[in-house]
């Protein structure tokens, strides 16, 4: 135990760091992933045979392959295609790295959010779209006024635990030399010598952060319930 603290004090800004690296990077995909997991959607379930078949080849095949393995393409596949992203400090880290990491991690989780929220759309009654339309709401107005709004009190609890799990999937962003906090780790039982107390350390903060998420959208939850109880 006492080697234990040891570890965390004589490290613990590297583990601060390793923190606030892994929130922006786990938020940053939260966000973005949303917004473009809900476009997705609406192709999938769109009669645009096109843009279905878009949205169905993509959510196909992120789904059937390893994250690992695209972290790795798109790591290695931006400056291949000409893109080359500056290699200047962000939140601590190397920019080109963090944003490799984060376009992978909203290219996975994308695929996950359309799935998620297509689920949540096709669970509104056909009603609910008829009955819009018959005061002379649109397509456009139909989804953002009366269909999202139920959607998203359905999809909660699984929107929750898809953010819950991207921040352990994060931690696969170790393996392109991003200092978030299994790096950071790594780092730490290498130049402390210490292999086992920093694992616990690490596991203790991982534990921190998806159980206050966990408790945020809980509470998100009741309160939307109460929403619809008055």
């Amino acid at each position: 135990m006492a080697s234990l603290f040891e570890v965390f004090s004589k490290y613990q800004v590297l583990f601060a760091q390793a923190v606030i690296l892994t929130i922006g990077l786990s938020l940053g995909t939260v966000m973005i992933s949303t917004v473009l997991g809900s476009l997705v959607a609406l192709m999938k379930i769109s009669h645009n045979k096109i843009l279905k078949s878009i949205a169905s080849v993509y959510v196909a095949f992120i789904r059937g392959t390893p994250l690992l393995v695209q972290i790795y393409m798109v790591f290695y596949g931006l400056p291949m295609l000409g893109i080359n992203l500056p290699t200047v400090e962000f939140l601590g880290a190397d920019f080109s790295r963090f944003c490799s990491g984060l376009v992978a991690l909203v290219i996975n989780s994308t695929a996950y959010v359309c799935e998620i929220v297509r689920g949540g759309i096709l669970s509104i009654d056909d009603g609910q779209t008829e009955a819009a339309r018959s005061i002379g709401f649109n397509k456009t107005q139909t989804m953002l006024y009366i269909i999202f709004p139920q959607a998203i009190k359905n999809i909660l609890p699984a929107l929750g635990n898809e953010f819950v799990s991207i921040i352990k999937e994060s931690s696969q962003v170790s393996v392109i030399g991003l200092a978030e906090l299994m790096y950071t780790t790594n780092t730490i039982r290498a130049i402390s010598f210490k292999s086992f107390e920093p694992l616990i350390i690490v596991s203790v903060i991982y534990f921190i952060l998806t159980f206050v998420t966990s408790l945020f959208i809980k509470k998100l939850e009741t309160k939307l319930a109460k929403s619809n109880r008055s």
